[in-house]
């Protein structure tokens, strides 16, 4: 299994479906949903947290990917020879193709990553326009929604539809287990929420297409 994607077939759950057509692109069986972390490890803790809200969303029938930055990195916005870097074509048609997003950030600063910035200044309206995010933040001390509140703000401009739930997870060193899940259960039921709310909220978008 390709360590930056992940496929799940669950018999026993419910399998969100949809059917519609959004920017050329048919979709029709599965939601699919993209994962994307402002740090450039899977074992982050902003990776940590948007796997483990992708391993939710696999367990309700979605069809999942994780874009991993350490292994296909994208270039900064304005260098020399990115508009026509490899990842960016990759990463761009990712988007054009699933149906929601997850994304974490931590907060540095008061504000998000120059990495998040950087892969949501490569998202156009025609990659993610009309789509639904979840977002989540992590922070080294106590939790506040700057950076959730900043991310809201970009997606206005691309058109992006994040639902009002969303999740902040402080003293972040202390939040994963060995495992990589969450260790406080209020935080647990916030990220089903969250999930929950992503998948249908994808779905009634589908349904009025």
């Amino acid at each position: 299994m390709n360590k930056s994607c992940f496929f799940v077939d669950k018999r026993s759950t419910p399998t969100f479906k949809v059917v519609g057509v959004l920017g050329g692109v048919m979709t029709s069986g599965q939601l699919k949903i993209l994962g994307l972390a402002g740090e450039y490890r899977a074992s982050s803790k902003s990776g940590m947290l948007v796997n483990e809200a992708l391993r939710l969303a696999e367990l309700h029938g979605a069809e999942v990917h994780f874009w991993d930055l350490a292994e296909n990195p994208l270039p900064f916005v304005g260098e020399e020879g990115c508009w026509s870097h490899p990842n960016v074509k990759a990463f761009q048609e990712m988007l054009t193709t699933c149906d929601a997003f997850f994304l974490s950030s931590p907060e540095y600063h008061g504000t998000m990553s120059g990495v998040m910035k950087n892969t949501m200044d490569w998202m156009y309206d025609k990659h993610v326009g009309g789509k639904v995010f979840g977002l989540m933040s992590t922070l080294g001390g106590v939790t506040n929604a700057n950076t959730l509140n900043h991310m809201r703000i970009a997606l206005r401009w691309l058109h992006g539809w994040p639902v009002p739930e969303q999740l902040a997870v402080g003293h972040v060193k202390e939040a994963f287990d060995d495992d990589g899940q969450l260790v406080d259960e209020s935080l647990k039921e916030r990220l089903e929420s969250l999930v929950k709310a992503v998948m249908d909220a994808s779905m009634k978008l589908r349904a009025s297409l």
